[in-house]
């Protein structure tokens, strides 16, 4: 059975940036599905991957010519965007580090149960997820942390669609402080969109992900709107003669409408795009400085994070903001503790507790995920409604913030998987997660 998924379609516009030959974006069941390198077998060291200098031409990566977006290539590339593509910084501001108090404990053999029955530990399930970094934290405090291959705790590691987590979370705050009213039309705010598929959406809808835009994610369509998104946004190079949009702005403007609006949940990385102009109208503030405001120069981070940006300097809110590993761990526990973090409320409660309170399982269920059955979405945080009252941001390859109230838990992690969907890891990820959780809670 071939499992296809949102984020598989979207992978491949990454993977598919010059017409490089790429490693397949979605997942086949065991029966029909070639071996994969193991992540032992891709280590970017082990392999010898950007060393020296310069470095071998068999070992040199670029984005340029695609070799950026192959795997094993990935596994490098993941945690150094910032030397292969433009960025914008999203200041840590100048108040000191605060440091994350540790209370380690060996949870490498906790055992788990994926979802087809295999039985494996948390030792197991690093390697079986190719997991670039894991941050663990219970009530507050590391209780386990690792890196493997490429990553480390002062290198950025692009979060993917992690990123939509933040962008919705500071649209929850500028509604919760007033700035954002998700009742308005997206129009109040961005009328260069009243002539497109958003002309007659509300915020709320985009917020939410219920709206209905032609955005075909069919790589095998050249004519697919994906590849204007990915050549305006910097994703793809642009061929001699190329007339279409080069900027975000100037893609979103050209959207047509499909189907109606509020019906059914539909994840199009078109939406994230708009929710970013959004905040960025309501707050008359770039997303790099919003975000930095609001929440990254409050948390006492380690390191500034990075957006990935088009050419003419705007970011990608649908997938290219870049952190520290445990800066993303500080940004779970703050919502966790509902805003709370470093000795103050850096977001309001009711931006949290937005969040918290889920969508529409109905709307939600109309997508098809059949490993998230039960699942909804809000604010572009994906809500678990399971035992825990868990909720997760998530991005491609297997970049994952997960919360965890019940059990006072969050884990954050990076990782560089081969196949892009979420669906190749989440057999492993979603009882991995659980079975920490209950470990922890004894």
């Amino acid at each position: 059975m071939i499992i296809r998924t949102h984020a598989a379609r979207y992978a491949a516009v990454l993977l598919t940036l010059t017409g490089v030959n790429m490693i397949p974006s979605t997942g086949v069941d065991a029966q029909g599905a070639q071996p994969l390198p193991t992540a032992a077998q891709t280590d970017p060291k082990t392999l010898g991957l950007m060393q020296g200098f310069p470095p071998p031409p068999d070992k040199t990566i670029r984005f340029i010519d695609g070799s950026s977006s192959r795997f094993p290539n990935t596994r490098w590339a993941f945690s150094h965007y910032r030397e292969l593509v433009p960025t914008a910084t999203v200041s840590r501001g100048e108040g000191p580090v605060v440091p994350l108090p540790r209370a380690e404990r060996d949870l490498g053999g906790v055992a788990i149960t994926t979802m087809d029955g295999k039985a494996i530990t948390f030792n197991d399930a690093m390697q079986l997820t190719y997991t670039d970094g894991i941050v663990v934290m219970h009530k507050g405090k590391i209780v386990f942390e690792k890196y493997f291959g490429e990553g480390s705790p002062q290198l950025p590691h692009i979060a993917f669609s992690v990123t939509k987590s933040f962008v919705g979370t500071l649209a929850a705050v500028l509604a919760a402080n007033g700035k954002l009213d998700p009742a308005a039309p997206v129009t109040k705010y961005v009328p260069e969109l009243k002539d497109t598929a958003y002309g007659d959406a509300t915020v709320r809808q985009v917020m939410d992900m219920t709206i209905g835009v032609k955005f075909s994610e069919n790589y095998s369509d050249p004519n697919a709107e994906v590849f204007d998104y990915a050549r305006a946004g910097g994703m793809m190079p642009i061929a001699p003669g190329y007339q279409g949009p080069r900027s975000f702005y100037d893609f979103l403007v050209k959207l047509n409408k499909e189907g109606e609006h509020g019906q059914a949940f539909a994840y199009k990385t078109a939406n994230a795009e708009v929710l970013a102009w959004i905040v960025k109208r309501a707050s008359n503030q770039s997303l790099a400085a919003l975000l930095s405001s609001e929440i990254w120069s409050k948390l006492g981070a380690e390191h500034d994070g990075y957006f990935m940006v088009d050419s003419v300097g705007t970011e990608s809110g649908g997938g290219g903001y870049n952190t520290a590993l445990r800066d993303l761990a500080r940004f779970g526990e703050m919502m966790r503790n509902k805003g709370k973090f470093n000795g103050q409320q850096i977001i309001p409660e009711a931006a949290v507790a937005d969040v918290t309170q889920g969508g529409k399982k109905d709307d939600f269920a109309k997508a098809g995920y059949g490993l998230l059955k039960g699942w909804s979405y809000r604010d572009m945080w994906w809500i678990t409604h399971n035992e825990h009252n868990a909720y997760v941001a998530r991005g491609i390859y297997g970049q994952s913030v997960y919360v965890d109230p019940t059990a006072e838990m969050v884990i954050a992690r990076y990782a560089s998987h081969p196949m892009a969907a979420n669906a190749a890891n989440d057999p492993v990820s979603l009882p991995m997660y659980m079975a920490l959780a209950k470990e922890l809670m004894k």
